[in-house]
């Protein structure tokens, strides 16, 4: 079977909760924290009803095993420096989110497509001038992940393992 990458359909929604989910709990660690991840109790709401953000699902078998999502919002201050709130400002920065693979299904290039479809919805959506993300470097294969399609805007890591150890970066748009 191979893999379909493309737009959230509503049906496609429990599936798509369910990758999230799984990931905050079996490989973050942290659970489901409602300040957080508040955007995934209302998927539907927050990505498929709402101008200029989208969410996008990896599927196979009928089963959503991936998911990535934009937002027209950049980062917040606190907890991030207020200069990256400056450079990365609401409705003009698309921000990539919620890009999670099941564990099974990685190694496969999905990541990549979806980041590519995200890519690709910025690109094509008027008004947004960057595509923003950050990262904690402490998630299996992140670091480098992230550093093969995107650029390094700040490296917050204070070596503390207790921390979250972020790394923001932004991701070229296509002309």
């Amino acid at each position: 079977m191979t893999y379909e990458i493309r737009d959230a359909r509503p049906e496609d929604l429990d599936g798509a909760r369910g990758v999230m989910l799984d990931t905050f709990y079996r490989d973050l660690g942290y659970g489901y924290r409602p300040e957080w991840h508040r955007d995934v109790i209302d998927l539907e709401e927050t990505y498929l009803r709402t101008p200029r953000h989208a969410l996008f699902v990896a599927a196979r078998g009928g089963q959503i095993v991936g998911t990535a999502a934009v937002r027209a919002q950049g980062p917040r201050n606190p907890p991030h420096p207020a200069w990256l709130t400056e450079r990365y400002p609401d409705h003009r920065t698309a921000q990539l989110f919620r890009v999670y693979v099941r564990r099974e299904h990685r190694r496969n290039g999905l990541a990549r497509a979806l980041v590519g479809r995200a890519r690709d919805f910025v690109a094509a959506t008027p008004g947004y001038e960057r595509l923003y993300l950050h990262s904690d470097t402490r998630s299996d294969g992140a670091e480098p992940f992230w550093r093969s399609v995107a650029e390094v805007v700040h490296d917050e890591r204070d070596g503390n393992p207790d921390h979250f150890q972020t790394v923001h970066y932004e991701i070229p748009l296509r002309p």
